[in-house]
């Protein structure tokens, strides 16, 4: 087959040769846009563009692969087989209308380029149920500068998501969505917490709780970050094709945020479908009443205090959590959703773990009381660009027992604290990060602890590490108050000992001796002071 061309004459779109090419390119298409309209606008603009990119290069992709199976059939019967829907949607490709692939808004931009795009959008979505009233169509609007939309769509052009070796479209753009989530939520400072949890917070909790197959939620569920690093674990642990293992669900109560989370999942390859069809406050208006889940991780709001609160509420198992603090209406809500034998993983800020006001003190002896908490874990500073409130992470299970053939070890009364307050780098003058030899640190830990399979496999076995890790009895909980603050149970690290250090009792002798010298050198050049003193004819 000849190249592929560009719709405006200029010849073979240039193969780029690394993600990171595509992503300074795409960031410098965000760039046309900022200043022009606020952060969560043109985030919206650029992450809607950069989808239709990929859906027309993924279907261009799925189109080469059909036509070149094809060597065998009259030309005359081509056409049957290169417009035949289900050969791109058996292949997870998203049906793509010719009004809406990309060498055709390119060719026709001239003409007017907005309401093309949102004609593509609308065509889109009226072909593929999943995406249903996901895709913006906000590109014709009066306040939208359609040369610099064009500029824009021009510079998309550039980027490629096919052509990379082994590499599928899919991974490339999943990869690049990614990053412009990250750089979008630096660029938004507090404003975006409520669509990004730090990747390497994420990966922690998935870490820790190995989410191999089952059901996956989250009641906050913002872009759908616990979702796609859900996935990535299975793959990188399973392979790929255990990855439909899971099946996730969530909630998401801004709709901006909902349409972001929905794209994210489609171009990972996951049924958007989990995440409702509408967006909703999880409290007000729960969309998986009656769902039960293998695993829920979750980034909540922290301290919440605008929350729609109702007496009464079945949720409220432990205790009504008071209308001036939501962290415990969340841990109760997900405590709610799990099975018999489910876990949960949720990031909170610090005062959860000790506060007594408003019956707080007395919900959370309720949860240890019943042997809800599994794993407390006390984390860096600096981890969260979002917000300066310090912050920890929860482990909730349902069943601490071996739980039959999986032999677990038996940590019925027993909660294990973890002060991970030391681990992870300043990345800049701002921001931590944990590395990867930080994440397998906490996760290795519970996994011994748990005694779980991933653990035996690498031979590990669990121990108190002073300064560390802590496994707790029930009864030193309630010692403390039931304050869960890892610092109050793992006591100090032990400073180690130097083999090659000098014997106390020798080094105090030396040092003595040569104190005793200086007091004599002392008194000598005093002597020798007030002698030449003396002698001075005032």
């Amino acid at each position: 087959m000849p190249p592929r061309k560009r719709a405006n004459g200029q010849g073979e779109l240039p193969g780029m040769s690394s993600t990171k090419q595509i992503q300074d390119i795409l960031w410098k298409a965000a760039d046309k846009l900022r200043g022009s309209m606020d952060a969560a606008q043109y985030k919206e603009f650029v992450l809607g563009l950069v989808f239709l990119k990929y859906v027309s290069d993924a279907f261009a992709e799925r189109r080469d692969q059909i036509e070149a199976s094809l060597s065998d059939i009259p030309e005359s019967r081509h056409a049957a087989f290169l417009d035949d829907r289900d050969e791109y949607t058996s292949a997870n490709v998203f049906w793509v209308p010719e009004n809406a692939r990309w060498d055709y808004l390119v060719e026709h931009a001239p003409n007017g380029v907005g309401e093309l795009l949102d004609n593509a959008m609308e065509a889109i979505m009226q072909e593929n149920r999943a995406l249903t009233g996901v895709l913006p169509k906000i590109f014709n609007r009066d306040n939208v500068d359609q040369k610099r939309l064009k500029e824009l769509v021009d510079l998309i052009s550039d980027a490629r998501f096919t052509g990379h070796g082994d590499r599928k479209a899919q991974d490339v753009l999943g990869e690049t969505y990614e990053y412009f989530l990250e750089r979008f939520a630096r660029a938004e400072g507090k404003r975006a917490g409520e669509f990004y949890t730090p990747s390497s917070v994420v990966k922690v909790l998935v870490e820790v709780l190995e989410p191999y197959e089952g059901r996956v939620y989250d009641p906050c569920c913002g872009s759908g970050g616990m979702f796609v690093q859900s996935k990535k674990f299975v793959e990188a642990r399973a392979g790929r094709d255990h990855t439909h293992d899971i099946a996730v669900y969530g909630q998401e109560a801004n709709e901006r945020t909902w349409r972001l989370a929905k794209m994210n999942l489609a171009i990972h390859g996951m049924d958007p479908v989990g995440i409702g069809d509408r967006w909703a406050d999880t409290f007000a208006d729960d969309k998986h009443p009656d769902r039960r889940v293998d695993f829920v991780m979750a980034n909540p709001p922290f301290n919440m205090s605008d929350w729609a609160r109702r007496v009464g509420d079945p949720r409220w198992r432990y205790g009504t959590p008071p209308q001036s603090n939501a962290n415990y209406a969340w841990l109760q809500h997900i405590l709610y959703k799990l099975g018999d034998r489910g876990s949960a993983g949720v990031v909170l800020a610090n005062g959860s773990m000790s506060s007594k006001q408003s019956g707080e003190g007395d919900i959370r002896r309720e949860m240890v009381e019943r042997d809800l908490v599994a794993c407390m874990v006390a984390l860096p500073p600096n981890l969260f660009r979002t917000t300066a409130i310090p912050a920890c992470l929860w482990f909730l299970t349902k069943d601490k027992t071996p739980q039959g053939a999986k032999a677990l070890t038996d940590r019925r009364h027993e909660t294990l604290f973890i002060d991970a307050r030391a681990l992870g780098t300043m990345v800049d003058r701002t921001e931590r990060v944990f590395t990867d030899d930080d994440i397998a640190k906490i996760a290795d830990t519970y996994h011994a602890w748990r005694g779980t399979k991933s653990a035996k496999a690498k031979g590990q076995t669990y121990e108190d590490i002073p300064g560390f890790c802590y496994s707790a009895k029930l009864d030193e909980v309630a010692v403390h108050d039931h304050v869960l603050t890892p610092g109050r149970y793992v006591g100090a690290a032990e400073a180690e000992e130097d083999p090659d250090a000098e014997p106390l009792a020798d080094r105090v002798e030396r040092l003595t001796k040569e104190l005793c010298t200086h007091f004599d050198e002392s008194a000598r050049l005093e002597a020798v002071i007030r002698m030449q003193l003396g002698g001075l004819d005032v």
